[in-house]
């Protein structure tokens, strides 16, 4: 065997270990077959998202985190409510946190006969479930036809040139074969949490005809369970060339900042484009508090120079490639639904790689200074006058408590060294904790009664669930006895 043989066999090999990885890591399979295009923005994902709804003909399953009472929020409404006018099933979920103020576009999309349910809204019963959201985007028409991005329906993503907010950046993608069928499959599933009548679900039908030659894996993430999460660290560790991020509201765990880390290490291109400014202005020193050690590790972190960026993608090494709704945090990790699809295909990974390096163009490298500070350097793209985005998903707010978490776990029992930058986190921190203090012990009544009302709700709250389980386990009982009695 000469050494392009040997090379070929060690390629082989490494490829099938990746992909036993990638499996056993998301409890997700590759499904061949597929033709998957690639989609920037909205300009070219609302009209294709629109195009693919006017020609079901059977089936719509239309998932969405945000879906605004606006001009974009309202085109979108008017297209479902046209197909289910004409006949097609349109299921509709929405995130109650998500969509709050779209009940308008609900009732007209009901009243035209769209089937439409709005995932977990508050629950007296249930103090601290609204944690739990479906934060994801995706689009299934007919089975075979899917749509996963990480945009939501809004204006604000499509800009506004006039107040100088360019479109937000992101980036999604339509998949053309058998793998829209295990979306479908998905969507059922958060279908089904949402409670109701499920008999007459449609059955999702996998394709048999195959459009495409392209490998997909759905990984369809929901609370408690770390698929994705899982993915992200293989992806880091089996990198070899390259691996290249970009994520709308990066707090990396420790495992996943070390897997960089060593990643960069071992000589791998790791980089992470990121928002240039926060939603939550206050949040701003949390975001840029996690570079210092990814930066003295090698990593590249950019800053993305325009009004939002919010695409949550990965590419590696002219292989793989993920595009979803996950963010690189734990909320996003752990505590949602979510969705992505993770490619394994040479071509479409070149595709992402050359948008990426178009993106750096519009972006800025953040580099350490004197003290170890963070600071920009020029950029190698033209400066851009732009507003930043007022507001944006949740997600940055369930992000930046994680990293307020971390602050002060480390503050508190120093089993780690806080960097420089947190310092400035850490005065907010310490100025809050001493405002409430002689407040409460001016006027300790402002605390006692916000807390004995917290405590009157979760007591309640916790009562009703454990008698609505009591009665339950009663009910039940005697239907088992009788069905595993041997003389029945």
């Amino acid at each position: 065997m000469n050494e392009r043989d040997n090379e070929s066999a060690t390629s082989a090999t490494r490829q099938q270990i990746a992909e036993r990885a990638f499996a056993r890591a998301t409890g997700a399979q590759a499904i061949t077959g597929n033709d998957i295009r690639l989609l920037l923005d909205s300009h070219e994902n609302y009209p294709a998202w629109l195009a693919a709804i006017a020609v079901a003909e059977h089936t719509i399953r239309f998932e969405i985190y945000i879906i605004a009472d606006d001009t974009s929020g309202n085109l979108f409404a008017e297209a479902l409510a046209e197909r289910a006018k004409s006949g097609v099933e349109v299921r509709a979920l929405f995130d109650w946190m998500g969509s709050h103020g779209a009940a308008r576009l609900f009732e007209r999309m009901r009243a035209a006969g769209v089937l439409v349910r709005v995932f977990n809204p508050p629950n007296l019963a249930d103090p601290l479930g609204w944690i739990t959201r479906n934060h994801r985007k995706t689009i299934t028409i007919d089975d075979r036809i899917t749509f996963v991005s990480g945009l939501c329906v809004s204006d604000k993503w499509e800009g506004d040139i006039a107040r100088k907010l360019q479109p937000w950046r992101d980036t999604g993608i339509q998949i053309n074969g058998p793998a829209a069928a295990e979306v479908s499959h998905a969507f059922d599933d958060v279908w089904r949490a949402c409670g109701g009548d499920d008999d007459c679900l449609p059955t999702a039908v996998p394709m048999a005809e195959h459009p495409g030659n392209i490998a997909a894996r759905i990984v369809a993430g929901v609370p408690n369970h770390t698929g994705t999460y899982r993915l992200d660290l293989v992806i880091a560790s089996l990198a070899r060339r390259y691996l290249w991020l970009t994520d709308a509201y990066f707090v990396g765990s420790s495992a996943y900042v070390q897997a960089l880390a060593a990643a960069a290490g071992d000589g791998v291109d790791v980089r992470l484009l990121v928002p240039g400014a926060s939603d939550i202005p206050a949040l701003r020193p949390l975001s840029r508090a996690g570079y210092r050690g990814l930066i003295e590790a090698g990593v590249r972190v950019y800053e993305w120079n325009g009004t939002m960026l919010h695409a949550k993608t990965a590419v590696a090494d002219d292989r793989w490639s993920r595009i979803g709704s996950t963010n690189l945090n734990l909320a996003s990790w752990m505590g949602n639904y979510e969705l992505d699809v993770a490619i394994e295909d040479a071509t479409f990974a070149e595709r992402m790689a050359d948008q990426y390096r178009r993106d750096l163009k519009s972006a800025t490298e953040v580099v350490l200074k004197s003290h170890n500070r963070v600071k920009k350097v020029d950029s190698e793209g033209p400066t851009v006058d732009v507003r930043r985005a007022r507001s944006g998903s949740a997600g940055r707010a369930a992000a930046g408590a994680v990293s307020v978490g971390s602050v002060l776990g480390a503050a508190l029992t120093n089993r780690r060294r806080l960097a420089s930058a947190e310092g400035s986190v850490l005065v907010y921190m310490a100025l809050a904790v001493l405002v409430v203090s002689v407040v409460v012990a001016r006027w300790p009544a402002i605390l006692a009664w916000p807390l004995a009302a917290i405590g009157l709700w979760l007591g309640t709250a916790w009562l009703y669930k454990a008698i609505t389980l009591l009665r339950g386990t009663r009910t039940a009982a005697p239907a088992l006895a009788r069905k595993e009695d041997p003389r029945v």
